[in-house]
């Protein structure tokens, strides 16, 4: 997509491809939590481990190795059918989920193989690593500006444009629309 010569491997040796080992694994990660993309959510029960918390939470687990982010997507206290996720009771501290609730399932963001990754979330990764590396590997800024319009649109958009836009569009498609569940400013409303 530069017009650089390809790669056959991060480690040939070559400036482009140690710009690339140094970065890619940086900017795959970025781009997966930007977005709470179907192919990289998961659904665990949580292991409570041997050591309480010494603050006001009852029990911590420890959050799973493979997570990316900073923490859970979503926190159910419990695994029945209807289990809603709950925002109060919990907080993450390190690598631990501190709360007074006896059993807790998340949902949470992983960092998946490349070969299951979407055609347009891989195509959407194509240009944002392009503008990333656009400059490093051409000396062109025009380039990069170019291939950061293509993957997130413009700055007006706030990374929600370009292919950014279509591949969310793309993902959420085969999601069921989500519903305010126990939002006190609409049970407010509602009276």
């Amino acid at each position: 997509m530069l017009g650089a010569s390809p790669l056959s491997s991060f480690s040939e040796g070559t400036d482009a491809a140690q710009t690339c080992d140094r970065l890619y694994d940086d900017l795959r990660d970025i781009v997966l939590m930007s977005y709470p993309w179907s192919f990289s959510v998961k659904k665990v029960q949580l292991a409570r481990s041997v050591d309480a918390p010494t603050n006001e939470w009852l029990y911590a687990y420890p959050l799973p190795s493979d997570l990316i982010g900073s923490g859970p997507r979503a926190l159910f206290p419990g695994a029945g059918t209807g289990t809603s996720p709950v925002a109060t009771g919990w907080e993450v501290y390190g690598r631990d989920v501190l709360t007074s609730y006896s059993t807790v399932y998340i949902d949470y963001q992983f960092r998946p193989s490349e070969d299951v990754m979407p055609t347009y979330f891989v195509q959407l990764l194509k240009y944002w690593l392009a503008w990333h590396f656009a400059e490093p590997v051409t000396d062109q800024i025009t380039k990069a500006q170019y291939f950061q319009v293509l993957a997130a649109g413009s700055p007006s958009e706030n990374m929600r444009g370009g292919m950014m836009r279509v591949a969310m569009s793309a993902d959420g498609g085969s999601k069921p629309a989500q519903a305010f569940i126990n939002y006190p400013l609409v049970s407010a409303r509602a009276t």
